[in-house]
């Protein structure tokens, strides 16, 4: 039996890691406490083991140097989350989300389904700028929800654009879980982010056309706006106009850049007519020259800042300016200055998103180290080995891998948060996926997008969690238009989400069969043929073995003559020893 224990203690200890948390356990303290029991328990049953556990009491001197390393407390890396969380609670509190879903849904309204195509736009957008879920949903809950449900849209539908949108923050960059995988995977963030920005977009899209397919399919769960509700008015042609007017002024920036600028002229142009137009909205605003519609005004005004500052973030970490470190910092100076702006940066604000942020970090620094000890042991009796062999095993090469530690990802996401999942189950994926020549970029996107489930799986999706504490648990009266208002059930929010997961696991497989909508940020592939390579001409050299290029003229003073061996010029002379009188006895002295 021992023997048995010995031999297996690798799925051993994974299958109690899993009784543990199904139990309820923090998961912090679930990691390192099962990695220290089976260190106890290795180190006495290693004799048995046959050589496949390698603990020993020293080993321990090892965690000081995991904890305080590079791994954890020295990790720059990791800096980004406090910043980005930072940021994103900031630019909850200062009013932006709620500035864009009423422009955003003005614009929209006179469609069928323009609040969904609203909240999934703004979605995109506070993913882009804050990167944390909670802030999103909880915010267009607050908002969006009440005006869904006031004009007749179908509460299924509802809850589940509200936080299906919400969980855009995952996987569309600066998004935390993307910071994560790639310190855990030993990759670039800049490249993690450059390779999920088309994904992000991509699953944008594609929830998009589900609300377009519903609203013909079943138009009354989406009605238009009512025109009394349009409190911006008509306008969209001037907004049309001023677009035009706007990329007119950068093409003529660019061109009058590129001669200077080079690759960077097409970037400082758009920041120029960007610029330019929205200097001009606020002018015609503040003066009421009434050059634009009010509704054009009102989107230009409240759409650039937040474009401005995911320039500032996102931007200067593609083009190198800054890291992603940097680039957090920056976001979180330019959300406080969005903030003051809007004259809603108080000291309140300030200590709540202090509070946020040190309670988000202090939960990812503890998971950190409690997944340090318990990967000290786990790796000590070779379990790393045991995953490696289990996956690439797996019927199907690298195709099979994939489907199968999607499935298994999938599952956990019933039961794990994403930061658990990245901490415990990444570092296991990790060597077999490379093992098997899988770019670890694409798969971390992959398990990005995975793990985007996890927070709309019933019954434990946080962002279904999110949307229930701000929707409505009892009628209400509206107090636009004075009608009851039925509260949104717990049910109804559930099965509003199950399209939305749907939605994930076709992307999902598009991720596995388009490769290429990751791979881009490696850039275009350089053809071995086109390179050309010269070097500098040498006259007086010669190939070896050739005789000399000049013909074997004598060279030119002064030239060394590099066909011949160096010579280093004459020794000097010995004196000459004095012969030896051999008529006499010899001496010695």
């Amino acid at each position: 039996m021992i023997e048995f224990i010995a031999q297996n203690m690798a799925p051993i200890m994974f299958a109690s890691l899993i009784i543990f948390l199904l139990i309820g356990y923090p998961v912090a303290f679930s990691l390192a406490a099962n990695g220290l029991l089976f260190f106890f328990i290795g180190v006495l049953v290693s004799p048995y083991s046959g050589g496949s556990i390698n603990l020993a009491w020293p080993l321990l001197h090892a965690l000081p140097d995991n904890f305080y390393g590079t791994r954890v407390m020295s990790n720059d890396t990791l800096l980004a989350i406090p910043f980005f969380t930072f940021m994103g609670i900031v630019l909850e509190r200062s009013g932006m989300a709620e500035d864009l879903l009423d422009t955003i849904g003005q614009l929209f309204g006179p469609i069928r389904g323009g609040l969904a195509y609203a909240v999934i736009f703004v979605g995109a957008l506070l993913a882009a700028t804050t990167g944390v879920v909670a802030a999103s949903v909880i915010a267009m809950g607050l908002i969006s929800l009440p005006i869904m449900l006031r004009y007749g849209y179908d509460r299924r539908l509802a809850a589940g654009v509200i936080a299906a949108s919400g969980t855009l923050a995952q996987i569309i960059p600066p998004s935390l879980v993307l910071i994560v995988l790639a310190d855990q995977l030993g990759r670039s963030v800049g490249d993690m982010y450059a390779g999920a920005l088309i994904p992000g977009i991509v699953l944008t899209g594609i929830y998009m056309l589900y609300i377009l397919i519903m609203s013909i399919v079943r138009p009354n769960s989406m009605p238009a706006l009512p025109l009394e509700a349009r409190t911006l008015g008509h306008g969209v042609l001037s907004l049309i106009v001023a677009l035009l007017i706007a990329g007119a002024i950068s093409y003529g920036a660019y061109r009058y850049l590129a001669p200077t600028q080079g690759d960077n002229a097409d970037i400082l142009g758009f920041a120029v007519g960007v610029i330019v137009i929205y200097v001009a909205a606020i002018v015609d605003q503040r003066l009421r020259i009434n050059m634009m519609s009010k509704l054009a005004q009102q989107v230009v005004i409240v759409l650039i800042p937040p474009l401005a500052l995911i320039f500032l973030v996102l931007g200067t970490i593609f083009l190198g300016i800054a890291t992603p470190t940097e680039g957090g910092a920056m976001g979180s100076v330019g959300a406080l200055i969005m903030a003051a702006a809007k004259g809603r940066l108080t000291l309140d604000v300030v200590k709540q998103a202090l509070a946020s942020t040190t309670r988000l970090s202090s939960f990812v620094l503890f998971i950190l180290i409690g997944a340090r000890v318990f990967s000290l042991t786990f790796y000590g009796v070779n379990g790393h080995i045991w995953v490696e062999h289990l996956l690439t095993s797996l019927p199907g090469g690298e195709t099979g891998f994939l489907i199968g530690v999607n499935i298994l990802v999938f599952v956990l996401a019933f039961f794990l948060d994403f930061f658990e999942l990245a901490f415990i189950i990444v570092p296991l994926l990790a060597p077999a996926a490379d093992k098997l020549g899988i770019d670890l970029i694409w798969f971390g996107v992959l398990l990005g997008v995975n793990m985007q489930t996890s927070f709309m799986h019933p019954p434990f999706g946080f962002a279904l969690f999110y949307l229930r504490s701000v929707a409505a648990r009892v009628p209400y009266l509206d107090r636009i238009t004075g009608k009851q208002i039925a509260p949104v059930s717990t049910g109804q929010i559930y099965w509003g989400a199950v399209p939305f997961v749907c939605i994930q696991v076709i992307m999902i497989g598009l991720t596995i069969a388009f490769p290429q909508m990751v791979m881009r940020y490696k850039g275009a592939a350089v053809e071995p043929s086109t390179i050309d390579l010269k070097l500098p001409d040498m006259p007086s050299l010669s190939p070896l073995g050739t005789p000399p290029a000049n013909g074997g003229a004598p060279a030119a003073p002064g030239t060394p003559d590099l066909s011949q061996p160096p010579s280093f010029g004459d020794a000097p002379a010995k004196p000459a020893a004095p012969a030896p009188d051999l008529s006499q006895p010899p001496k010695f002295n």
